[in-house]
């Protein structure tokens, strides 16, 4: 088994992995989500997605949502998927001077951190597809749960996690982002029915 060399500093090293099961959401039929994991900080990234979607859907989604914020990975850590190990992907890897590791190859003790993260992650995701929403499906589901991936994604970012004892989005960022519920007056007695929906 092979040990998991460990990032030095954020943006280097990321695991990635897909949550599967949530019915599909969203005006673009979304499912599954894309869930990556920073090693350094530990911060999270939700990105819905396609079960349809090939590598190159694959590869513009990740560029054109978090590249162009966080640089080129160095490493990337994943299974055997074949949006992942494809020609296309083999190529981006020698272009940006990336590389592609596989989960399979680690020690599972090595790699237990990102698993237990990405466990946790798929765990939040769905809840929200069962609980998320008070319009449910005839399963007791709700079709917008995608909706709900960045405020979900901003939360775990504004929690302490247990690893570092640190509040991730501060360690990124340098400053701890705002929900609206943060600014909204608790002392106003009259609002818009549909604004106080966003409390």
């Amino acid at each position: 088994m092979i040990k998991i060399q460990e990032p030095s500093r954020p943006w280097e090293i990321v695991d990635m992995d897909w949550v599967a099961g949530p019915p599909p959401g969203g005006d673009r039929s979304y499912n599954p989500c894309l869930v990556i994991v920073e090693r350094f900080i530990k911060t999270p990234i939700f990105l819905p997605c396609r079960k349809d979607a090939t590598a190159m859907d694959t590869a513009l989604l990740i560029w054109n949502r978090k590249v162009s914020w966080t640089g080129i990975f160095t490493n990337i850590i994943s299974d055997r998927d074949a949006k992942f190990t494809s020609a296309l992907w083999t190529n981006l890897h020698q272009l940006f001077g990336t590389k592609l590791s596989f989960s399979t190859a680690y020690h599972p003790k090595t790699d237990g951190m990102a698993e237990r993260m990405i466990q946790t992650l798929e765990n939040m995701v769905r809840r929200i597809c069962e609980y998320g929403f008070e319009f449910k499906d005839c399963n007791g589901f709700t079709p917008y749960w995608c909706t709900l991936l960045p405020e979900l994604e901003l939360e775990y970012k504004k929690s302490i996690h247990a690893s570092t004892n640190q509040i991730p989005a501060i360690l990124e960022k340098g400053w701890n982002p705002r929900f609206p519920q943060d600014s909204l007056r608790n002392d106003l007695v009259e609002i818009h029915p549909t604004a106080s929906s966003f409390k």
